[in-house]
């Protein structure tokens, strides 16, 4: 990058080698487009590409306003929002995940460190977020032991898959966003009538809180793929409206710093179903080995 003098042809590999040798660096560089650029030669496709994915979901900031401070933030809340989602997880004592529309396998990652978790599946519909997720947790490097606990699979939130069928919990983690909203009804019937796990974890933008980030003008989405972003009460509305409809209760909870007039960056609803519930109380009230009843 520094010499700025390649002799070989610069094609898409080559944006996979810059974010392999980037990875945990690049994306909160001050000088990340600087490097992009010249490491791929200024071809704007393979530029853009790589930025993308270097900002895949975080907010895409105007180049005077991308300080440092403000990247770090934003890096923090990613960390938080995964955190609170393997929270979440971890309380449901699922043993068998699924992980929808898992990108380039970031809570993946949090998950196969987790022993509880004896099965994990990451599905994406992109076969180059998923050759990512695989290079992320270096699926060809892991113990036979590790390998066989996760699995990695190409598909479609808006189709009915039986592979989907069977597991305790879903996360799907920024991902409703990234529909039309012609597709929600699909969506919500792959989900919540045909995979139908116990527990649903889903996050999405709080486009309430897109006030606070002065880089972000008025009626601009946080990325450039956003087909819509749901405010607290149109996300509520929906996830109560859908709960109902497939037999489920939802809890919505806050991910990141709350403010008293918008709320926070990100807002999680927490779906259980009813029909499980009752078990779930019994399991929490049943004395543990060693309690006084």
């Amino acid at each position: 990058m520094l010499d700025n003098n390649k002799h070989y042809w610069i094609g898409l590999e080559e944006v996979e080698k810059l974010l392999a040798k980037g990875e945990g660096w690049l994306s909160t560089h001050p000088e990340r487009e600087l490097i992009t650029k010249r490491y791929l030669r200024y071809q704007r496709s393979l530029v853009d590409s790589a930025l993308e994915r270097l900002i895949s979901d975080e907010v895409v900031l105007d180049d005077e306003q991308a300080d440092e401070d403000t990247i770090e933030a934003m890096v923090s809340l990613n960390d938080e929002r995964l955190g609170t989602v393997l929270g979440v997880l971890k309380a449901s004592g699922a043993r068998r995940v699924l992980d929808l529309g898992c990108g380039e396998g970031r809570l993946l990652r949090l998950l196969l460190e987790e022993n509880q978790f004896a099965e994990i599946v990451g599905m994406d519909v992109s076969h180059r977020s998923l050759e990512g997720a695989s290079r992320r947790l270096r699926l060809e490097r892991l113990p036979e032991r590790q390998k066989s606990r996760i699995k990695l699979l190409h598909g479609s939130l808006i189709y009915h898959d039986e592979r989907l069928v069977g597991y305790d919990a879903a996360a799907l983690v920024e991902v409703i966003e990234h529909l039309d909203p012609a597709r929600l009804r699909a969506f919500e019937r792959v989900v919540f009538e045909f995979t139908k796990p116990e527990t649903v974890v889903l996050t999405t933008p709080n486009r309430d809180y897109n006030v606070k980030w002065a880089s972000l003008p008025d009626g601009k989405f946080r990325h450039a793929d956003h087909r819509f972003e749901w405010s607290r009460e149109e996300f509520q509305t929906w996830a109560l409206k859908t709960a109902s409809r497939f037999d489920y209760e939802v809890r919505f909870l806050p991910v990141g710093p709350s403010d008293s007039d918008v709320g926070s960056p990100t807002q999680m609803g927490v779906f259980e179903r009813k029909d499980i519930l009752p078990q779930k109380l019994d399991n929490l009230n049943a004395p543990q080995w060693g309690s006084t009843p």
